[in-house]
């Protein structure tokens, strides 16, 4: 860690603030070490899960069938305490099976019927969508509000949800017939999109001898809503230098092909790249980072941690870098090492 990374003393947090973040660190261990009674080798991706958490971000988890994202999700729910619900996607989901509707009821009291409105799943602290691109571009836009907005309309009434509440969304990559692939402007809203892979032969051993021998152990809540909505609040007063913003937001200037700074290889192979919610996901995001392994200023190698989750599904490649078997992942590695480091950081 080089010293040109930390902020003047006069951007330091506060006493209290440095208290409060000692207790999200200590939080996070916990919760790593809760869901690893049910979750096996998956460190990485856990960790991005509560980066998205403590930011206060959507997260999307795309991976093959059997690598436990809907255990994760649901395990993580029961560590924060907090209310869960799942929602299967499928092709005849309306979008009021997500919000809620209006139906009619009769009054007790009154002996008339009137209108009541009876929530949908999507009125959670954590929601899980499940499967989300099989499911239409109506209903999967019902949780466009929800995501961005923290409330749902109905009926031309608006209701707020309860925070905190994040959508944890799932993506099976391989299998797509009958499926809807999610808008840019809905995986825009995704802080996060975290990709699970295959675990390591030791570790796929010890899943297999745990789920085959004893009962899973129960998750215990360690942290509560009060605490969640502190610890969001505390991510954004951390201190980030403005060489490590300016670097995050070259980074994803970079990757738009109009711009002037864009190397070769982004007007070669990208139509579309960045938006600003991008950068603004690196450095939040790195906020996160940095106060879940103690730590109360951004680094650059927060922002290079997070590049991948967060640009991977924000940048559109072309059918030129379809043909070459380019993936976004690619593009993002050769932005990082194609962005300039300042020299004190050399």
């Amino acid at each position: 860690m080089t010293v040109t990374n930390i902020p003047p003393d006069s951007e330091l947090l506060s006493l209290d603030d440095a208290a409060l973040a000692d207790r999200l660190h200590s939080a996070g261990t916990r919760i790593t070490d809760e869901l690893r009674k049910v979750i096996v080798g998956q460190d990485a991706v856990v960790e991005q899960a509560l980066i998205a958490l403590f930011a206060g971000g959507n997260c999307l988890l795309v991976g093959v069938p059997g690598l436990a994202k809907t255990l994760l999700v649901s395990s993580l729910a029961r560590a924060l305490d907090l209310k869960f619900n799942r929602i299967q996607f499928t092709p005849d989901l309306m979008p009021s099976d997500v919000t809620g509707t209006d139906v009619i009821q009769d009054d007790a009291t009154t002996g008339q019927r009137k209108l009541a409105f009876m929530a949908g799943p999507v009125f959670a602290n954590v929601l899980l969508a499940d499967e989300i691109n099989r499911t239409p571009p109506k209903t999967q836009a019902a949780l466009l509000e929800a995501m961005q907005e923290k409330r749902v309309t109905v009926q031309g009434r608006t209701y707020e949800l309860d925070p905190p509440f994040f959508v944890f969304a799932t993506q099976n990559p391989i299998e797509l017939e009958g499926t809807y692939p999610l808008p840019e402007a809905q995986l825009d809203r995704f802080m996060l999109e975290v990709m699970l892979d295959y675990l390591p032969e030791d570790d796929e051993v010890n899943v297999v001898r745990s789920t085959t021998s004893v009962s899973p152990k129960s998750i215990t809540p360690v942290v509560s809503k009060a605490e969640i909505l502190a610890f969001q609040q505390l991510v954004r007063r951390v201190p980030v230098s403005d060489m490590v913003t300016r670097w995050a937001v070259r980074l994803v200037r970079m990757s738009r092909p109009s711009d002037t700074h864009a190397p070769d290889f982004v007007k070669q192979w990208v139509s579309y790249g960045g938006s600003v919610r991008a950068a603004q996901a690196l450095v939040l995001g790195g906020k996160a980072r940095a106060l879940l392994q103690g730590r109360t200023h951004v680094s650059l190698d927060d922002i290079r941690a997070l590049a991948r989750p967060v640009l991977r599904h924000r940048i559109l490649a072309n059918f030129q870098a379809q043909s070459e078997k380019v993936t976004t992942d690619k593009i993002v590695e050769q932005l990082v090492q194609a962005n300039p480091v300042p020299r004190s950081e050399r």
